[in-house]
């Protein structure tokens, strides 16, 4: 069965976006290092990635305007908007866990989830994150959007690697 990882960056002090929502922020010690951190290994496992509507209009608006930069894979944006299917892309607005599940059952590889906070709070109080790849960026924001939110389950996790990169350390946890 494929698994549902959640694969993102966050502050020292557990945000994901600074208070304006921005990422520019996201580097290591050294702004000049060149690496993927582990991204090109991650990404040979995934062949679909799912993003709230927030994290979406991010990618396409600011971060990559011009291209779409998850080409190849099954990309699923959840709104309550009404937004017509593109080429690359097709929007949801359906139970985000009902529709993971019937995906998880699906032939294919892993599913990415690659943000919002809201989607990713909703999927960890439904505990359908199989995964979690955490990548601690060294900074301290101190206000922002916030990876975890309040009244999330307590949910036990196992280490499973620890890697530290230019001032960058991933985690990655599976569930116990």
């Amino acid at each position: 069965m494929r698994k549902v990882i959640l694969y993102i960056s966050m502050s020292v002090d557990g945000f994901i976006a600074d208070k304006n929502g921005g990422v520019d922020w996201i580097a290591g010690s050294d702004e000049n290092y060149e690496s993927d951190y582990g991204y090109d290994h991650f990404i040979k496992n995934i062949d679909t990635v799912i993003f709230g509507y927030n994290t979406y209009r991010q990618i396409v608006e600011e971060l990559s305007p011009h291209e779409w930069v998850y080409k190849g894979l099954q990309s699923y944006v959840f709104t309550n908007k009404k937004k017509k299917d593109t080429q690359d892309v097709r929007f949801v607005n359906e139970d985000v866990s009902l529709f993971i599940e019937e995906l998880k059952n699906k032939d294919g590889k892993n599913i990415w989830i690659c943000g919002g906070a809201q989607l990713v709070n909703q999927l960890i109080k439904q505990d359908m994150i199989d995964e979690y790849h955490i990548t601690t960026i060294p900074i301290l924001l101190g206000n922002g959007i916030r990876l975890f939110q309040e009244n999330n389950p307590n949910i036990n996790l196992k280490l499973e690697k620890s890697q530290e990169e230019n001032g960058i350390i991933t985690n990655i946890y599976s569930r116990k």
